[in-house]
């Protein structure tokens, strides 16, 4: 029994197992639910991996009691209250779905999964009453005290109306990194830099800004020998009339991660890599705005930087509560849905709107849309596309 409203005294551990063990498992999962673990009641169950060696080395390492190989049997006798998944794209939508018929709630690694078509099979799995399961994406870079700060600054207006923004992830991948068999496939992967790297500045965007409206894109294969893109341009315009600008790529020694948004009355930027702190925010006021006005927006109160951890607590708070989490539901599916339309709008060369890729657009079931140049078996030099 979990704390609820009606019932906030009794607190029973909650079970989690984690499925996959490679690099990000034992780099952030893990490290976040152990931290937690330590003031609530909290148990690592299980761990699951197809490699026998890796998941016994795993639990080994991390103390946790049961390895599995199969994730069904470790369902049908675990029932964990929570699946944690860090495994390749590929495998999301399938360990979602059984995760959730087990009556786990799920919290799942970015990407989130191939395609909306993908997601949308995921959601209908959820649970229909007011308690779930739920599955929510790990978009950790929305989660901490800068960006929450921000967006409620942003939400008032507080600096005016949001007029321009930009958004980058230009970091830097080598040809070892995509040696490993499943990084730069469609099928495995889902996308290139786009969908696997810049998905968390733009879905940090969305946080902040709100809808967007349309959007128009650029990709390019320029050095990788991949399925994917290895960098992409986009302009996008939102509900609220702001208009942006979007990089993303792999293809860049000097790595950064980058959001500005140009307000009327000041500018807020974030510079960071691949988490941020309060000190990584800086807000420009524009002249003649009162210094008193504007040291109150610099004042983000207590350091939570952005975590694993960070949104694995809300979640945590979330599961006990019974309530619909964030970067679940429609919430984790703005981010992809956004994703997807960059590469209808980069592979078309047209403007694509917000809502209108569903089923029986080619765009819905993959990424690739079947687009020359670009599509699994339909290879070659992309000819280019003018946006």
């Amino acid at each position: 029994m979990f704390v609820t409203t009606s019932n906030p005294s009794r607190r029973e551990p909650v079970r989690v197992a984690i499925v996959g063990t490679g690099a990000i498992a034992r780099g952030s999962h893990l490290p976040a639910l152990t931290a937690l673990g330590s003031g609530q009641p909290l148990e690592v169950v299980a761990a699951v991996d197809v490699d026998a060696d890796s998941v016994e080395a795993f639990c080994a390492d991390a103390g946790i009691a049961r390895p599995y190989t199969d994730l069904d049997r470790m369902l049908a006798e675990q029932r964990p209250d929570l699946v944690t998944l860090a495994t390749p794209p590929r495998f999301h939508r399938d360990q979602t779905v059984a995760a959730l018929r087990a009556g786990a709630w799920v919290w799942c690694e970015k990407p989130p999964c191939p395609s909306l078509e993908d997601f949308d099979a995921i959601e209908a799995e959820e649970g229909s009453g007011q308690n779930g399961p739920y599955a929510s994406i790990v978009f950790q870079h929305r989660f901490g005290s800068g960006s929450r700060h921000v967006r409620k600054l942003l939400a008032g207006r507080a600096m005016g109306r949001p007029l321009v923004a930009h958004c980058q992830t230009t970091w830097y991948r080598d040809e070892a990194y995509y040696s490993v068999p499943w990084r730069g496939t469609w099928s495995s992967e889902g996308g290139g830099p786009a969908m696997g790297h810049g998905i968390h500045q733009m879905d940090l965007l969305l946080d902040l800004l709100g809808p967007w409206a349309e959007i128009r894109a650029m990709a390019g294969r320029l050095v990788h020998a991949v399925e994917t893109e290895d960098v992409s341009t986009a302009l996008i315009r939102f509900e609220n009339g702001a208009l942006a600008t979007v990089v993303n790529s792999v293809l860049s020694p000097d790595e950064l991660s980058r959001i500005r948004i140009d307000c009327e009355r000041a500018t807020v930027e974030l510079t960071h890599l691949y988490g941020h702190r309060n000190a990584d925010w800086r807000i420009t006021p524009a002249p003649g705005v009162d210094s008193v006005e504007a040291d109150a927006w610099r004042a983000f109160g207590p350091d939570v930087p952005s975590s694993h951890e960070a949104q694995l607590k809300g979640l945590l708070d979330d599961l006990r509560a019974g309530r619909r989490p964030r970067s679940s539901g429609a919430d984790g599916r703005k981010s992809l849905e956004l994703v997807t339309a960059l590469y209808k709008a980069a592979f078309t060369g047209g403007t694509v709107r917000a809502g209108e890729i569903g089923p029986g657009d080619p765009y819905y079931a993959a990424l690739h849309g079947d687009a020359p140049g670009w599509a699994p078996g339909r290879l070659g030099q992309p000819s280019e596309v003018l946006a």
